[in-house]
């Protein structure tokens, strides 16, 4: 019997590679838990109908600059190893593969993905933070277990929540100084030296910027070769740390081609670091926050004066920008954000945005349960986005047909309206759906407001497609 899998897996692998062009078109390839991610010379020379149809695979999309076939948890394993063998290819990690798609990009796509990057490190740690805020929040919140919080309830627990309190706010103390040395690391630079200019954005003799800015504190300013340099501090300068990021890394590389070796280990660092400084209180910092100011301006301007059409727009449209890669950048923008007003009111405009191509991505799964392809991509799909992940959804179905798509569009921005009404925000980013529910914001109900939000964009989207498809005739060849 396992000779038999052996010998299909190998067929499978064997037609594959003819599907995608022949051995010579196959520029990198490894797999996840269930997805074959292959990264093809020339895209065009794949018949993606036909890999759709392969034994053991339940679906195919072209998603970025990668080809990925979905064969399951397991089979996936078997498949690949039986791909490698037969297109007599190294084996790689999806790191490796993503460097091979990364190479394809133009400029633009290769800044958005950078983006990206920067934060991917940062968000595990912002995630745990912001769970630890909603923790704190139910603890101390009144109304939610009664007349009285929990805190107030069993003082004995109040010097836990205290604790809780501290751990969970640390790591927005210094989140300019993690940013800085993620771009540093990600645009190749020495990420130490990231660490001493985030260091030096937020170093105690500046004066706090928040202080600074609501009148508190008077800055020192001194005159630094004819100009005049106010000495404050950059915290929730998270814009500005992305941008000095990238000085870091660039200054660095030049320094390091250009010094003699002899003292390229004192004057490179040294050269590094000074002039990126006088860059930070001159040009970069001072633009940074323009920059910063005019984005958060524009997305509460917007608030203020569009309200709930405001918010439906958005939420009917993210996950295009999904589909283009653009959404990458709304990290920074969530992050800065958070640093000037305390939340974030686009997470719970995503979250719905997701819920409603995952409702129609079940709808159409149920409307044509009896298409074995339709079943098995539908359903892997449909579980999927519950943890905020929708690519498999609009590439494997919802983009494939087109009206999907739109239903699921229509439900997002009905999902937002009521995002909109509700007052639902939330005090971290980076996840959606059921991890979203960690970083909601207590106020006004916010997590059962929260679910409220979700499954009406999941019902909307369900019941819309469900109905369209009844009306419509789909070519499954």
């Amino acid at each position: 019997m396992a000779a038999n899998k052996q010998a299909t897996y190998q067929a499978v692998a064997k037609n594959l590679i003819e599907l995608i062009g022949g051995k010579e078109n196959i520029q990198g390839a490894a797999h996840c838990a269930t997805r074959l991610r292959i990264v093809l010379h020339d895209n065009d020379l794949m018949n993606l109908k036909e890999i759709e149809k392969l034994d053991y695979a339940k679906g195919a999309f072209l998603a970025g600059d990668q080809l990925q076939v979905i064969f399951g948890a397991g089979t996936v394993n078997d498949v690949y190893a039986a791909f490698r063998v037969e297109a007599g290819i190294q084996d790689m990690s999806l790191s490796d593969v993503k460097a091979q798609s990364a190479q394809k990009q133009n400029a633009f796509q290769r800044g958005i993905k950078a983006l990206s990057d920067v934060f991917v490190q940062i968000i595990p740690g912002l995630l745990a933070a912001a769970l630890l805020m909603g923790i704190t929040g139910l603890l101390g919140q009144k109304g939610i277990f009664g007349e009285q919080s929990v805190v107030e309830m069993y003082p004995a627990i109040a010097g836990l929540n205290r604790f809780i309190q501290i751990m969970s706010t640390g790591i927005f103390t210094i989140l300019p100084l993690l940013v800085v040395y993620s771009a540093t690391k990600r645009f190749g630079g020495n990420p130490v030296l990231g660490l001493v200019m985030g260091a030096i954005m937020l170093h105690p003799d500046l004066g706090n910027a928040f202080d600074v800015g609501s009148g508190k504190v008077k800055p020192e300013i001194i005159n630094l070769f004819g100009l005049k340099v106010e000495l404050v501090g950059f915290q929730g300068g998270i814009i500005i740390a992305l941008m000095m990021g990238a000085v870091v890394a660039k200054l660095d590389q030049f320094f390091n081609r250009k010094v003699p070796d002899i003292i390229k280990l004192f004057v490179a660092p040294l050269a590094t670091v000074v002039i990126s400084g006088l860059l930070l209180f001159t040009i970069v910092g001072p633009f940074g926050r323009f920059l910063a100011d005019t984005i958060t301006s524009g997305l509460m301007w917007s608030v203020t004066n569009f309200g709930a059409v405001g918010f439906m727009l958005f939420a009917g449209l993210q996950q295009v920008l999904v589909i283009t890669g653009l959404h990458h950048v709304l990290g920074a923008v969530e992050a800065q954000l958070i640093a000037n007003t305390g939340q974030n009111f686009l997470m719970p405009l995503m979250s719905v945005a997701l819920m409603g191509q995952a409702g129609a991505v079940f709808g159409f799964t149920l409307a044509h349960w009896k298409q074995e392809k339709v079943r098995q991509i539908g359903l892997s799909a449909f579980g999927s986005t519950f943890f905020g992940i929708s690519e498999p959804a609009l590439f494997g179905v919802n983009i494939k047909y087109k009206f999907p798509l739109i239903m699921g569009c229509i439900a997002g921005a009905i999902g937002g309206a009521y995002v909109y009404f509700t007052k639902v925000k939330a005090i971290g980013f980076g996840a959606t759906a059921i991890p979203g529910f960690a970083i909601v914001s207590t106020n006004g109900g916010g997590h059962l407001q929260y679910v409220i939000a979700n499954v009406l964009a999941l019902a909307v989207g369900f019941i819309l497609t469900l109905l369209y498809s009844k009306m419509k005739k789909i070519n499954f060849e």
